[in-house]
């Protein structure tokens, strides 16, 4: 293999700091190769709260810089991608027998200023029985305070930056394991398996980026066989999803008694997403699954707030994802940092290894900064950093761009109802447009799959976005799966594996 075989980066790991890397370096002229075991986001990447937010808790940890940084982010973000991320308007409840009302106020005043807030609306106080969001909750809630953060679909943020740093022309290999590592003076040797045929093949990197999640150290210790003292607390994180609870768009944050906070947002249009816990996990982080007693946790949680008691059955669904926190010693998984920790390991005129631990979705984008400084002495010749404020695919639009786009989209496309037209904005933004080109029946777009998925999107999900299975579609690259049958998933898996290139 001679030299100019051998690509720059090669990233171990398919979540959001993996394919933000790989899209960063790209962009800088770098020649990159992902690779991912499974499909792109499936682990804690697409089992988040959804939110880009600056941490209000931690600034009781006092976290500044990371909240401060991630509320910079926010905006950022919010400018890049506003298809599928938009402002919310939070709601915290003063509870009498918590935080007290000047304490919470501080801590949203420093939540407005410290982040050099632009964009956003302030926070302002609410008397809740003026106000449509106390109609929901027990009569002794009176006061409230409302403030900004933004939402985020997880995964498809995931599966953008994989499409833009394809597009710069980085190689993203779904279904791609790493079986090992050797470093060869300058550069890495990794073999990979191909999990779908079992082949296995070589390649030559004169860096790896391990990116691994919840995997970081199986792959640091076990597949790239390097001697380490840093290691990865793993937390589970765990959400339920119930009938839609309230008969508005706004979200509330509710504290609890024992230190933690719970969310109730608005979901999906006809639910509402709870979340999220802190458990010490054990095994497998790919066997990670919402257990009764968190479940239970999360509804008493929200029954403490809301006038009705959410029972058992109200859930529809439930998911869990572990966060790959880095070890700090902390005394509880609540009071772990959420704070990025890379680690380079590189030997005398060898090759690098960088190694990211932890991270908040909301601060990805400097993460992947971050890790390209570690990694410039090595690269002299790239670009400089690129990513800030610059559009996903799909997000070339204004901030406040998806009504019309939607008026746009249904112009075009009369058989389109309003709820499909958003969620098709809400998922390729400008995109939209692309996909839909030269459909003047719903027929045009071929099979009909059910809850509004059709075989041009499908197609345009295979070819551009890695999916490969009903799964990649229906659960990371939309939230489908919730109004779905199983004889639905099941006609759309086998119509995918009978059209697979």
């Amino acid at each position: 293999m001679s030299d100019d075989d051998a690509y720059d980066l090669a990233i171990i790991g398919g979540g959001i700091n993996g394919c933000g890397i790989a899209r960063d370096a790209a962009g800088r002229g770098l020649k990159v190769l992902l690779c991912e075991k499974d499909d792109l986001a499936q682990a804690t990447s697409s089992a988040s709260t959804k939110l880009f937010h600056g941490g209000l808790r931690y600034l009781e940890y006092y976290e500044f810089r990371l909240v401060r940084e991630a509320l910079i982010e926010r905006e950022n973000l919010l400018v890049a991608m506003p298809h599928i991320s938009w402002p919310m308007r939070f709601v915290l409840p003063h509870h009498s027998g918590l935080r007290p009302a000047w304490l919470l106020r501080l801590g949203l005043l420093m939540y407005d200023y410290i982040g050099g807030r632009k964009i956003l609306p302030s926070t302002k106080t609410l008397r809740l029985r003026d106000h449509p969001v106390g109609k929901a909750l027990k009569d002794g809630f009176t006061k409230a305070f409302e403030y900004s953060d933004c939402w985020v679909e997880d995964s498809r943020l995931v599966a953008l930056n994989a499409r833009d740093a394809s597009e710069r022309g980085a190689e993203i290999l779904t279904r791609t394991k790493c079986d090992s590592g050797e470093r060869e003076g300058d550069h890495w040797m990794l073999t990979l398996r191909d999990t779908r045929t079992d082949g296995t093949f070589t390649i030559r990197a004169r860096a790896v980026v391990n990116a691994g999640g919840p995997w970081v150290e199986d792959i640091l210790r076990g597949k790239l066989r390097r001697n380490s003292s840093d290691g990865v607390r793993l937390v589970r994180g765990s959400h339920i999803v119930t009938k839609r609870l309230v008969d508005h768009d706004q979200p509330y944050i509710f504290q609890q008694s024992d230190g933690r906070i719970v969310f109730a947002i608005p979901y999906e249009t006809d639910y509402t997403l709870i979340g999220t816990t802190d458990a010490e996990h054990e095994g497998d982080p790919g066997a990670a699954h919402c257990t009764p007693e968190e479940a239970d946790y999360l509804r008493h949680a929200a029954s403490e707030y809301f006038a009705e008691p959410i029972a058992a059955d109200d859930i529809v669904w439930t998911y869990s994802g572990v966060r790959p926190l880095y070890d700090d010693g902390a005394s509880s998984a609540t009071e772990a940092t959420r704070d990025y920790v890379l680690t380079l390991d590189e030997a005398e005129d060898g090759a690098p290894l960088l190694n990211i631990f932890g991270g908040k979705i909301t601060t990805y984008r400097k993460l992947a900064e971050s890790a390209l400084k570690k990694l410039s002495p090595f690269f002299p010749d790239a670009g400089d950093p690129w990513t800030c404020r610059a559009a996903l695919p799909g997000g070339d639009m204004p901030v406040d761009g998806t009504p019309a786009l939607v008026a746009s989209l249904r112009e075009a496309h009369p058989f389109l109802s309003d709820r499909w037209a958003l969620r098709l904005i809400r998922a390729y933004g400008t995109e939209a447009a692309d996909m839909l080109e030269g459909a003047k029946l719903a027929s045009d777009l071929g099979h009909d799959f059910g809850a509004s998925l059709t075989e041009r999107e499908v197609r345009w999900l295979m070819e551009k976005e890695w999916a490969t299975s009903a799964d990649d579609i229906l659960w990371r690259r939309s939230k489908l799966g919730l109004r779905m049958t199983a004889d639905e998933a099941r006609v759309l898996n086998e119509w995918i594996a009978s059209n697979a290139a």
